[in-house]
């Protein structure tokens, strides 16, 4: 080795990397040729100026082609002050202690779903409190899909198949959600959308979790031999062998330990990619569920807003706008999402809300100048209509989604939330009569008692005898009134109201709306 002493200009030898790599054009004419231009490359957004502009000189120059198909160009990690992170100032937290703390999935996932593989910056507090929350709502979810799988599947010694041909409802939206999902990650990764890709997985896990594994349940405590329980266990299953195929790019690590788990292969990252031909596709039916879920959200959103909670029932929830016709078939499981007895339907908005069109000057303004206020006089005035790809037009001008806001607009006497593409409300009935109170303090009571379960170390399959001590009559009269139900929630093959007798209780106090429970238990002999 032998040092050069003089160079000819620093970037001119990084324009020359592509073939001066490779000793081309004295040596690996073959490879070369075969793999230039390059499939992409990747660099932060100084260079531009510099390492992309002197590739793409020499390349023109000497084989009149652009040295690469694709450029990722990221943009600068910056510490809570909005500075560059630097070896010499450590403003930034230790790799390891994020490894160790959240692991290496977690870190990744930071940096890949963030505006920083667009070109945008990105602060990272040294804390690590954003990375906490992609622990909080990415990795944690999909170990809690896996565990509940497997913690049911167990109990009930089941060995589940993957199939695609299960017949309900549930299990054929998500399917179709699954097919959605590897197909829009193969293009997102095909175009080195990188957070794109991430998007689509955060998307679907919040459907996997938040909707079918929930709203399935009762699917998964079935009789045993049921087709129902047959059907959960192999879609939910096959639901996660093919998302954790698709995701195992971005969530290498955990992805890997979940797949191993669950097949019992030597690695998800030996797999083919999922055939998305061979998937399943229905647009219809997950537009209109994806619609049921945007309701339910809007729902809940609204108990928030009276300060109820999710676990007390409510008479009814009225669903207004159009194609609710259509929505009717998945009336019982947004009942079931919001807690109401009840799910109505009306095209009626103008009897409960009406919609005012906020015009956002600021973006109008760049594209349309001096019209800008004759547009935001007509919109002021209600002179305008939607006119579908969520856009509006007003004064003979067409308004993308991103120049204007649909705000809702209650009736007197009316409390509603707007759905998100603000085309329909939802309005919630608030009154609470005593049966509903009293169906609310069961449930509680029920939560109360499988929290002592869990606290007791039982399995989810294990009957118990229950010995329920409450504060007062009010209780006592809703555990009597649906005794039924809470014997049947909790595996309670004995239940009694009192202190218990005999040895052997494993005692657990709560606290439930500010009134002492004392839940005794044993298993069940």
């Amino acid at each position: 080795m032998r040092r050069v002493a003089d160079v000819l200009d620093c970037w001119f030898e990084s324009g020359s990397m592509p073939f001066a790599q490779v000793h081309y054009p004295f040596e690996n004419r073959e490879w070369f040729e075969d793999h230039f231009p390059a499939d992409f490359i990747t660099e932060y957004v100084a260079q531009t100026r510099g390492w992309f502009y002197t590739m793409h000189v020499l390349a023109t120059a000497l084989f009149d082609r652009p040295p690469f198909e694709n450029c990722i160009c990221h943009g600068v990690v910056l510490d809570e002050n909005a500075q560059k992170l630097s070896k010499r100032l450590r403003n930034y937290p230790s790799p390891e202690e994020v490894f160790a703390t959240h692991g290496a999935d977690a870190l990744r996932w930071f940096l890949a779903s963030s505006p920083i593989l667009r070109g945008a910056d990105l602060q990272i507090d040294r804390e690590g409190h954003v990375i906490r929350e992609i622990v909080r709502l990415v990795l944690r979810p999909i170990w809690n899909a896996y565990y509940f799988f497997c913690l049911y599947a167990n109990a009930d010694r089941v060995h589940a198949e993957l199939r695609s041909d299960a017949p309900g409802v549930l299990d054929r939206y998500i399917l179709a959600k699954t097919g959605d999902l590897v197909r829009a990650v193969e293009r997102s990764l095909d175009a080195y959308d990188i957070p794109g890709a991430c998007a689509e997985v955060a998307s679907f896990i919040d459907a996997l979790n938040n909707w079918y594994i929930r709203r399935s349940r009762d699917r998964f405590w079935a009789e045993d031999g049921s087709a129902e329980k047959r059907d959960a266990y192999d879609t939910l299953y096959t639901v996660l062998v093919l998302a954790l195929r698709a995701a195992s790019p971005l969530l290498p690590l955990i992805g890997e330990e979940i797949y191993r788990g669950l097949t019992g292969e030597a690695s998800v990252h030996l797999c083919d990619w999922p055939d998305s031909a061979r998937l399943p596709s229905d647009p219809a039916l997950v537009s209109a569920m994806d619609r049921a879920r945007e309701i339910c959200s809007a729902g809940l959103a609204l108990r928030e807003r009276f300060d109820i909670r999710v676990r007390q029932p409510l008479r009814q929830l009225l669903v207004v706008g159009a194609g609710g016709e259509g929505l009717r078939e998945f009336a019982a499981l947004i009942a079931d999402a919001v807690n109401v007895k009840a799910v109505a339907f009306s095209a009626d908005i103008d009897r409960y809300a009406s919609f005012r069109l906020a015009v956002n000057a600021r973006v109008v303004g760049k594209r349309l100048g001096k019209r800008t206020q004759e547009v935001i006089a007509a919109a002021k005035s209600g002179q305008w209509k939607r006119v579908g790809d969520g856009a509006v037009e007003v004064a003979g001008e067409r308004l993308g989604p991103d120049e204007f806001e649909l705000r809702v607009e209650a009736r007197e006497g009316v409390v509603c939330q707007p759905l998100p593409a603000s085309d329909g409300i939802v309005v919630l009935d608030p009154a609470i009569d005593e049966g509903l109170k009293q169906e609310g303090l069961a449930r509680d009571v029920v939560r109360t008692i499988q929290q002592a379960r869990r606290e007791a170390g039982l399995h989810v399959s294990d009957r118990i005898q229950l010995a329920l001590e409450l504060p007062g009559d009010d209780w006592r009269s809703a555990v009597e009134r649906f005794r039924g139900y809470v014997a049947e929630q909790t595996l309670a093959s004995e239940l009694v109201l009192g202190a218990p007798s005999g040895s052997d209780w494993s005692t657990h106090e709560a606290e439930v709306s500010g009134e002492s429970l004392r839940v005794n238990l044993r298993r069940a002999g």
